[in-house]
């Protein structure tokens, strides 16, 4: 699916309260956020709005932006003059969303299938114990070559066997209930890195959580992604997450070895870093998904 892509169809601008709210942050990556919106635009259900939160100015972002609004007005640019932390644009986002439900998408990947939402907001309309449901991701690189594809733990309970090893839902895949959300108190802003993991966490300890067996998304691996370059602010995170949830989840002792293991990569000279970074990711993506 390319940035040039059009609409599967030209959207009339009735008016219509939408029930899922995607979120989409931004920050200064134009190379990749046409195929994201590209793969909203092409869901089936048409009951959505498009909140593409950008912090900071960036002319190219904002072009790319705008010539997708002028296509279809679901889609809102919001723009933060301040830039900050991923948790800060994502509360940001859920306080003006409208959306019964929230999906997440970044703006270098895109969903994989255009029932994709439906499917979703299928099962969360049957189980109203569950907050939020996720899927599998296919891992790509930057010439769209498959490196791997995997699926999270699927039951709430194999959830919770894993969640304090790996962050249990793809961010990109997920959909959950807003008002779940916010009743939480969203996203803590007050930590460095894996505000999602953390987010997940807390949201389990009060409903159910679920993973689709379908790979929902596209999830892309590159060195300009911020899972690279936040690895120190990362490993500090995930410390305080694994010991903050330490007694709602199983396996403390040695998911804290694992987060100390993650620590000390994380400090080792970027060189290393880069060359052992991809083969890493797809080996925990691996062993800590569902089946592969």
């Amino acid at each position: 699916m390319g940035t040039g892509a059009a609409c599967r169809r030209v959207y009339l601008g009735r008016a219509m309260q939408p029930r899922v709210s995607v979120i989409m942050l931004t920050f200064r990556r134009p190379q990749f956020i046409g195929r994201a919106i590209a793969s909203v635009c092409a869901q089936q259900r048409e009951d959505w709005e498009l909140l593409v939160i950008q912090d900071g100015s960036h002319e190219q972002t904002a072009a790319v932006v705008g010539e997708w609004q002028r296509r279809d007005p679901r889609i809102r640019h919001l723009q933060r003059e301040k830039p900050g932390n991923i948790a800060e644009a994502t509360n940001f986002g859920l306080r003006l969303a409208r959306g019964e439900y929230i999906a997440i998408l970044d703006d270098d990947d895109y969903w994989a299938a255009p029932d994709k939402l439906d499917r979703q907001l299928h099962f969360l309309d049957h189980n109203r114990d569950y907050a939020a449901c996720g899927g599998g991701a296919i891992v790509v690189d930057l010439e769209g070559r498959e490196r791997l594809r995997y699926l999270k733990p699927e039951t709430d309970a194999a959830i919770r066997r894993r969640a304090l090893f790996a962050n249990p839902i793809v961010h990109s895949s997920a959909v959950y209930r807003r008002e779940a959300a916010l009743a939480i108190g969203g996203y803590d802003e007050s930590l460095a890195g894996f505000q999602d993991w953390d987010f997940w966490l807390r949201l389990g300890r009060t409903a159910k959580l679920y993973n689709l067996p379908e790979h929902l998304v596209y999830y892309q691996l590159w060195e300009g992604g911020g899972s690279f370059w936040a690895q120190r602010a990362n490993t500090q995170s995930a410390l305080r997450i694994v010991r903050r949830h330490r007694g709602a989840y199983p396996g403390f002792p040695a998911a804290f070895a694992l987060a100390l293991a993650y620590y000390g990569f994380a400090r080792l000279p970027a060189g290393v870093r880069r060359l052992a970074y991809e083969p890493l990711s797809r080996m925990k993506k691996a062993v800590f998904a569902g089946r592969r």
